[in-house]
């Protein structure tokens, strides 16, 4: 790595931190198909124009809008992924925004070792919230398919998705064999985003919902597999030990679980995203981390969990599984 990388990579928020604004702003949403001048824009979402201005010329320039006799245009996929009248609109975004006001905060809290988000989610809020499951929301349904592929659904009869947020994998599980009974189970204040996403997906009266807070309280019984995606990298050590226990009576004899998440090595170096997203719970949590596979490991074994065993996908993600015997 040279000077001029170490530059680039160091300056890259600039460029991040221009379309984010732009999004937070609602920017492309408002460029109409015959083109919008500066002015407009600013008029319309009270914006000062000399700035909005600024703005739109860095996106001209950045190739997210084109601009043509003083009116700016929406490129073919700015409309689509960035235009809430797009149909791939990606609001996932604006969960990038929330993470953006904690990753700014990294220096004090490697100082301090305090999180900068330290707010439960629950106490977060609606925007917060909406934003976060959209997000996970957007990713999960175009990774299910490719990551439950492998997975043995026979004998399978009935799957709790713990943690589950818009039920994406709930979906998939039951788009894979119909005749399961997927149960997502989530804190209270997701489960109507939950619903929403379950009406919009087409999936109401094939899934069910549980509300409650696994750090609390324990889970619904009689499953033939639990599934956490996505879990485990939130919490504690401590209260993923005390979370697997739960799965486990939560489970059917002869029933397994699942537990999808960056499986890091013992060094904690690999992979790469991974050790990123380490410091992205290092930021956004009180206990939250990646953990090592020995780490997993021990709290499957603990638990009384027998036949474990991980599969790496190319993303460097992993899925732990284990049965209860």
């Amino acid at each position: 790595m040279n000077q001029n990388n170490i530059r680039e990579l160091a300056a890259s928020f600039q460029r991040s931190r221009i379309l984010l604004s732009s999004v937070e702003l609602d920017i492309f949403t408002n460029i109409e198909d015959s083109g919008t001048t500066d002015k407009q824009v600013a008029d319309k979402l009270h914006l000062d124009e000399r700035a909005c201005e600024r703005l739109l010329n860095a996106l001209a320039a950045m190739g997210f809008l084109t601009k043509q006799n003083g009116k700016f245009f929406n490129t073919s996929e700015s409309f689509t992924f960035l235009s809430k009248k797009g149909i791939e609109f990606m609001g996932s975004l604006m969960h990038l925004n929330h993470l953006w006001k904690t990753w700014s905060n990294l220096t004090q809290v490697v100082q301090t070792g305090k999180s900068a988000h330290p707010a439960e989610i629950n106490a977060r809020g609606d925007d917060w919230l909406t934003a976060f499951i959209t997000a996970m929301h957007e990713r999960a349904k175009k990774q299910a398919p490719q990551q439950l592929a492998n997975i043995d659904l026979s004998g399978i009869r009935s799957v709790l998705d713990v943690g589950g947020g818009s039920g994406a994998f709930s979906m998939e599980f039951v788009s894979r064999k119909p005749e399961i009974e997927a149960t997502v189970f989530d804190l209270p204040a997701v489960m109507p985003v939950t619903r929403q996403f379950i009406e919009k997906e087409g999936f109401s009266g094939k899934l069910k919902v549980h509300a409650g807070d696994y750090t609390t309280d324990e889970l619904p019984q009689g499953f033939d597999l639990v599934f956490l995606s996505a879990v485990i990298h939130s919490n504690s050590l401590k209260t993923n030990r005390d979370l697997v226990i739960k799965c486990f009576n939560s489970l059917n004899r002869n029933g397994k679980v699942i537990i999808q998440d960056w499986i890091m090595s013992n060094d904690r170096t690999r992979p790469l995203p991974g050790a990123v997203f380490a410091i992205n719970m290092l930021v956004g949590t009180e206990g939250g981390d990646c953990f090592t596979e020995q780490e997993v490991r021990e709290m499957l074994s603990t638990a009384g969990f027998k036949g474990i065993s991980r599969m790496e996908f190319e993303s460097g993600l992993s899925q732990m599984t284990a049965q209860k015997i």
